[in-house]
């Protein structure tokens, strides 16, 4: 990406090549292939520096829209994002001045869910998740029910093992204090060396049936 700089304003931007007219002179698109950076930039014609040192991971984060700026001192042209906002870690409730205003719905009381937070989103993908790893043994279950055929004791001890870890992983996110203990929670470190990484994240992995 390139942007024209003209009085020390940034004017137009490339996303690719193409012709552009500068004052009295047309340029063609071998500008951007053909011509040396110090040919550009005589004319004011910069590659954008992209600066993502602000940028954070959009599950857990609302990132700004990025910020162009020229630097005529350093003769550059950065991108750049402002300070990221953490999405809500909690839910947000609706309140008595929410229903004093009128903006609160008919089939809604206050105190009740107005937009779910992460945590509830969390535990909400959990539970599907359970629900899938469970429904690979569910035939067993049935089985049992519709011919009383014993359930084999390492299917039930994995099942068991399933809910006790969703317990424990709900309770991790539950007791998150914020947005970003939620995310340490996710992220996937080296328990390992580095000449043997093991990858694990502390909120742990939901048990899968030994075959």
């Amino acid at each position: 990406m390139y942007a024209l700089v003209e009085s020390g304003n940034i004017t137009k931007y490339f996303n690719y090549p193409k012709g552009f007219t500068l004052g009295d002179n047309q340029y063609s698109a071998d500008v951007f292939t053909k011509w040396t950076t110090a040919e550009r930039e005589a004319i004011g014609l910069y590659e954008v520096i992209f600066d993502d040192s602000n940028k954070k991971d959009t599950r857990w984060y609302t990132n700004t829209n990025q910020t162009f700026t020229y630097d005529a001192g350093a003769g550059t042209v950065t991108a750049a994002y402002g300070t990221a906002t953490a999405k809500a870690h909690a839910d947000t409730l609706w309140t008595q001045a929410d229903s004093d205003d009128g903006d609160l719905p008919d089939d809604k009381d206050v105190g009740d869910v107005k937009v779910e937070g992460l945590k509830t989103q969390l535990i909400k993908n959990l539970k599907i998740d359970v629900s899938n790893n469970l429904a690979k043994t569910d035939w067993y279950v049935t089985r049992k029910s519709e011919k009383a055929t014993a359930i084999p004791s390492n299917i039930s001890t994995h099942r068991d093992a399933v809910r006790t870890k969703q317990a424990s992983m709900e309770t991790a996110i539950t007791n998150a204090a914020d947005t970003a203990a939620l995310e340490t929670l996710y992220t996937y470190v080296n328990t390992g060396t580095e000449d043997s990484p093991v990858y694990a994240r502390p909120l742990g992995e939901l048990p899968e049936l030994e075959s």
